[in-house]
């Protein structure tokens, strides 16, 4: 079923239009991820292109644009596209409330995303997905590229057993989790959800796993040292087995656009003392449901 949506779509979106809005989509793995070409973000798309543009997202999870010049009004309008912008967590007093700065240099001593996760998983409602443009990359011109993992192939490559285990067990997704070693801004509300540890894509109704390192606490149905066990073995299947990646590089002015809800990503901290800024906006999503 997923290679047929594949299939599809690659031939949808390569096929000519007669008034020049066609766009193409190349896969960069069978399995996960594709670098769209033939679209300019500073302008405002057809309706036909944005049909698209979602059939490709569902599709592949992970969109790349290269060589896209954008404000934060085009990044938005962008954005916006695919529903309601998403507040940022805790944003910077006068800055953008929807607009996050993703910014590394020789003075750091933590980047974001360092580690496997999906973005604020302990809200209610953790985002659809999440749009990163980058301006500036590592002055070396190598390093700081950014690891996909596709849930739905990590959840049905598990055994048949392990399936019927996780099936109908929930996890403790904890804001404060990110924050040790660190104090919260004052007046930031630290979120605490539970969640199912296996949902469905609310689109697609496909079956994924729900867990992540950084906001997972505990499953619910288990002791700790049982819930500890679980989530280390699922935390390995999903770092360790390579199918289930792909490997972004970035150049400047590359978007990337990811599904939140069905994948996890590593922005690899692999530059020091070297550079990377980009900002990223998020698009409002729903609760993760069984």
């Amino acid at each position: 079923m997923e290679q047929f949506a594949l299939d599809a779509i690659e031939r949808l979106t390569t096929r000519p239009r007669e008034d020049g809005t066609s766009f193409t989509v190349d896969p960069l793995t069978p399995v996960l991820g594709a670098e769209v070409s033939g679209l300019d973000l500073t302008k405002e798309l057809t309706p036909e292109q944005t049909a698209d543009i979602k059939r490709a997202f569902l599709a592949h999870h992970v969109l790349v644009f290269r060589d896209q010049q954008l404000t934060d009004e085009d990044h938005k309008r962008f954005a916006a596209l695919f529903g309601p912008l998403h507040p940022v967590a805790a944003p910077v007093d006068g800055s953008d409330p929807y607009i996050l700065e993703i910014s590394a240099d020789k003075d750091s001593r933590a980047v974001a995303g360092n580690g496997w996760h999906a973005d604020g998983t302990a809200d209610a409602e953790p985002s659809l997905g999440s749009m990163l443009h980058l301006t500036r990359i590592p002055e070396a011109g190598s390093g700081g590229d950014t690891l996909f993992a596709n849930m739905h192939l990590a959840y049905d490559m598990l055994s048949p057993a392990m399936k019927t285990f996780l099936e109908g067990l929930t996890a403790v997704h904890d804001g404060a989790l990110p924050w040790k070693g660190q104090t919260p801004p004052a007046g930031y509300e630290i979120p605490r959800n539970e969640h199912p540890v296996v949902v469905r894509h609310p689109e697609t109704g496909r079956k994924l796993l729900f867990v992540n390192g950084p906001y997972t606490s505990h499953i619910v149905q288990l002791s700790r040292g049982e819930s500890d066990a679980v989530l280390e073995m699922l935390y390995a299947h999903i770092a360790r087995t390579h199918l289930l990646h792909c490997r972004v590089r970035w150049q400047p002015g590359t978007l990337v656009f990811w599904d939140n809800r069905c994948v996890q990503h590593h922005a690899v901290w692999d530059y020091y003392p070297h550079s990377r800024y980009g900002r990223r906006i998020a698009v409002d999503g729903t609760r993760p449901t069984a």
